[in-house]
């Protein structure tokens, strides 16, 4: 390797660098088929550890594959995650706000918006 990097330093890139292969065609095939089966994060650690890669590694070969599914954020009570912004945003169209009415509401709290909404949907 040493002597390929000097070739290529000097200028001489006639001599080919062989490519590392992270995952065999067969790994791929494995990890793909195990994570279409069941996409979720446990099946990803399970293939990590068999396959001897970190997660990382095993979520970004399964991008590369077009496979992955990034999971959905909830609360903690297991509603979906709803931006301030779009609380915001709806507040505006029911009350008929102006840009720089809605504005002043960057610095309400969430649970407050929520409310307000519910009160006046």
């Amino acid at each position: 390797m040493e002597n390929t990097s000097l070739a290529l330093a000097s200028g001489s890139a006639t001599e080919k660098v062989a490519k590392v292969v992270n995952y065999t065609a067969e790994q791929t095939a494995m990890l793909v088929e195990a994570y279409t089966a069941n996409p979720s994060r446990v099946t990803v650690e399970k293939m990590a550890e068999t396959l001897g890669k970190s997660v990382k590694s095993i979520v970004a070969k399964l991008s590369r594959e077009k496979v992955y599914v990034k999971p959905v954020y909830a609360t903690k009570t297991g509603a979906p995650v709803i931006k301030k912004d779009s609380l915001i945003d709806k507040l505006s169209e029911l009350v008929e706000f102006t840009e720089n009415e809605a504005s002043s509401f960057d610095h309400v709290n969430k649970t407050a918006l929520v409310k307000l909404l519910a009160a006046l949907s």
